[in-house]
């Protein structure tokens, strides 16, 4: 008869699906009933799709085989998937594999929204999700050299675009899709059909999350997004100086109007950690976010300082979240990520995911976004 001890270094050998990590050392096995050579093994997972889910059983049935135990039963436990935001529910998904869409959105530019999207995309696969990373800004398409795919030419099958794998998570930039270097100088309508094609032609797999970085700003992009999908999650990301906030309050109140629940706000260049002494700084002021999300009625997801570590890893395609997670910055991330995660399964049980009221205006009606939908309500703003 196998030992617990014998059954667990099996299980040491069974990976998650996606990653060179075992379940054991993800800590997914939660209890271990042996009676003869019967076992009933109890997974808890933190990734909705069925596939994980038999892989999962496949693996560790075939692994504990090997031992003599013929008769094995997995139990897993598991997220509930989230209602099919479709059609008569929402308004329209016009990628509807993915469970959970969330918009990283900047007032400004150059505030480390780039940064924010790969490394919380990259902590939610390494707490177990099956994640993808769309770099949706098409005027600043940096991601492919925060993740190491820069250079590189995406494989096509059939109509669709392979995504890349970068750390666990799938990924596709527009600087993919175009020659090294180019300027887009495109105007509205390009764009919105840009957007459009991100999420259609690229062969996404069933994700539990999509995390999208959008371009800065509130404008075609955005509304575009959000009626093509209905959006989980909205993430702000700014940094403590005045002017920054000031953008991000047209940033948090677009998600009001495009009635997309906000996950929270992620402070950048929030103090400073010296690499020798690990003293940290405010150089740039820090917490000034914390009055911000309150007037929102939402809250700050991290306060990321400025680290050596954050600029080689965005420059050499080592996300620090991935190599340095006991970091400051990349504790802090895995945090964001985990109260991000807690924000799309509280608004998935609510029911406050959908985009039909910003639908395009149709044969005479009127949308959210349309100045006639309500007396002086000026629209979308956007």
């Amino acid at each position: 008869m196998a030992t617990e001890h014998e059954i667990k270094e099996k299980l040491q050998s069974v990976a998650y699906p996606g990653f060179t990590k075992s379940i054991m050392d993800f800590g997914f096995v939660k209890n271990i009933e042996i009676n003869g050579n019967d076992v009933n093994i109890y997974l808890e997972i933190t990734s909705t799709a069925p596939e994980v889910e038999e892989s999962l059983k496949t693996d560790i049935t075939k692994e504990l085989k090997t031992i003599g135990l013929d008769n094995v039963q997995v139990v897993v436990k598991k997220p509930e998937a989230p209602k099919q935001q479709s059609n008569t529910m929402s308004g329209k998904n016009i990628t509807p594999q993915v469970d959970n869409f969330v918009m990283v959105s900047s007032g400004k530019g150059g505030v480390g929204k780039s940064t924010t999207s790969v490394n919380i995309a990259v902590a939610l696969a390494m707490q177990g999700k099956k994640v993808g990373l769309l770099d949706a800004d098409i005027y600043g398409p940096n991601i492919p050299r925060m993740v190491g795919v820069d250079g590189q030419a995406p494989k096509i099958e059939g109509n669709k675009v392979i995504p890349f794998t970068a750390y666990g998570v799938e990924v596709m930039s527009m600087g993919s899709l175009v020659e090294e270097g180019q300027a887009l100088m495109w105007r509205g309508a390009m764009v919105m059909k840009a957007i459009t094609q991100l999420l259609q032609d690229i062969a996404w797999s069933k994700l539990d999350v999509l995390v999208i970085d959008m371009p800065p700003g509130t404008g075609d992009a955005q509304l575009t997004l959000a009626q093509s999908v209905p959006v989980a999650a909205g993430i702000n990301v700014t940094t403590p100086q005045q002017v920054a906030l000031d953008d991000s309050r047209r940033s948090l109140e677009m998600f009001e109007k495009l009635h997309i629940p906000v996950a929270g706000i992620v402070e950048n260049m929030s103090g400073f950690i010296c690499p020798n002494c690990e003293t940290e700084s405010d150089i740039f002021g820090s917490g000034t976010c914390e009055d911000l999300a309150k007037e929102h009625n939402t809250k700050v997801l991290a306060n990321i300082p400025i680290e050596p570590s954050i600029r080689v890893g965005g420059d050499e395609g080592k996300p620090v979240v991935y190599f340095h997670p006991d970091s400051a910055s990349g504790k802090r991330y895995l945090r964001a990520a985990e109260l991000l995660w807690e924000n799309i399964q509280e608004s998935n049980k609510k029911g406050s995911i959908g985009n039909e009221s910003i639908q395009p205006t149709m044969n005479g009606a009127s949308s959210a976004c349309s100045t006639q939908s309500k007396p002086n309500s000026g629209g979308c703003g956007i």
